[in-house]
């Protein structure tokens, strides 16, 4: 997805802050269908059958391109047939149809670029504009890194579900035959720290993801090692992590177009499958795992948790604040910013938000938990005491050491 340069100008909306966005790939549907709330209206080229009468005096029914603004009642999304429609009242005059007229936009990818342009009833608020910088990155959460490798080139990559993004390539001089072996195994040593050095410039590891490491020979298995003890040296837990999951699987050479070899590997597949939103499942994983342990730090529920975020409990040195995105999709701007207003403290005491989405396995894990969950920096208790809190309810929910049942 990416920004349209340039202000675009709606009739009727010029005093509004739109921001026009170009979707360019299947994943951008996806994206927009998040970005995209009731009460918001779409700016978009959409098709409508107009009447005409010909000359002989019949009327016929005709295909036009016509541009609408909807003022969003509903949105459908299908990933499969990569469309998501957009539904509600027309806010723009027009030869077509009636202001106020119900009207669905229909968005699909189908190998051209969509433009459309959003104005965020309420405006563009903090959540809104993070989840517009995530939309736009190139380098999203659940984009897998593969670095393709051979003796002296390395090709450090970003792989979506719909396209392969080359972020880097590396060249480097290795000492041939007739050196010394020292001299070749030093210039290996020099390969590898030039490239685990451009990996970590290039890519936010801040959270897990998973790599693949691909060439032929033993190149990747050694660079992986290398990793390994670079870690133990620097005592850095994240790297040594990032070498133990790193999956490393065998190429013919160390080319971008090898991946068609690793993207075969069935182990790879697996891997494909399973890394989208990996981090949400592990953080998830983490919270019911401090759940059971029921020392005061998970809590779930929108008022227990609004409550802990108030009190500064979710800050840094661990607090985490997960939070289903569907709370910042309701109509009444006034309800929204309250939740706005929870992330907002959390990023300023220094804590994490992670916005999850019951598209995934970890957002249904969350919505029976009552949607909001959090990790506290330090033990907070009887906060689910009823009292006239006015930000929503919590779910109760039983543990045990064999698992966790919601009712």
């Amino acid at each position: 997805m990416h920004l349209h340069k340039g202000k675009i100008t709606v009739p009727g909306l010029e005093e509004e802050e739109g921001i026009g966005l170009w979707i360019t790939e299947p994943d951008d549907l996806w994206h927009a269908n998040n970005l995209i709330s009731a009460g918001d209206v779409v700016y978009a080229s959409t098709w409508r059958k107009v009447s005409r009468t010909t000359a002989t005096g019949s009327t016929v029914q005709a295909s036009t391109a016509i541009k609408l603004a909807v003022k969003v009642a509903s949105t459908t999304f299908d990933p499969l047939a990569s469309e998501l429609r957009v539904s509600g009242p027309v806010m723009n005059e027009n030869s077509a149809v009636s202001v106020g007229q119900y009207h669905s936009i229909s968005l699909k990818f189908e190998k051209q670029p969509i433009q459309i342009t959003l104005f965020k009833n309420g405006g563009w608020d903090t959540v809104a504009r993070q989840m517009l910088t995530e939309a736009l990155s190139e380098d999203k959460p659940d984009a897998i890194v593969a670095v393709i490798m051979q003796e002296g080139l390395a090709n450090i990559c970003l792989i979506t579900e719909s396209r392969t993004i080359v972020k880097l390539r590396i060249e480097h001089s290795i000492p041939r035959k007739r050196s010394s072996t020292k001299e070749t195994s030093g210039g290996m040593t020099d390969f590898y720290e030039k490239t685990l050095s451009n990996l970590l410039n290039t890519i936010d590891f801040s959270t897990p993801r998973t790599l693949l490491l691909a060439s032929p020979g033993f190149v990747a298995q050694d660079f992986r090692s290398y990793m390994k003890t670079q870690a133990d040296k620097k005592g850095e837990k994240a790297l040594a992590r990032m070498a133990r999951e790193a999956v490393v699987v065998h190429t013919s050479t160390g080319h971008v177009h090898s991946l068609n070899e690793v993207m075969k590997s069935e182990e790879v597949k697996k891997t494909v499958t399973d890394a989208k939103f990996t981090s949400e499942t592990m953080v998830m994983d983490t919270f019911y795992e401090m759940f059971r342990k029921d020392d005061g730090r998970a809590w779930y529920g929108v008022k227990p948790v609004a409550k802990a975020i108030r009190d500064g409990a979710v800050g840094r040195g661990g607090g985490i604040l997960l939070v289903n995105n569907a709370f910042f999709r309701v109509m009444d701007v006034r309800e929204r910013q309250k939740y706005v207003a929870l992330v907002d403290k959390v990023k300023a005491d220094g804590g994490e938000v992670r916005l999850l989405s019951s598209d995934h396995e970890s957002g249904k894990r969350l919505d029976a938990l009552g949607g909001m969950a959090a990790i506290l920096t330090y033990p907070m208790y009887d906060l689910d005491d009823d009292d006239d809190d006015e930000v929503g309810s919590s779910a109760h929910i039983e543990g045990s050491a064999e698992g966790t049942t919601v009712i």
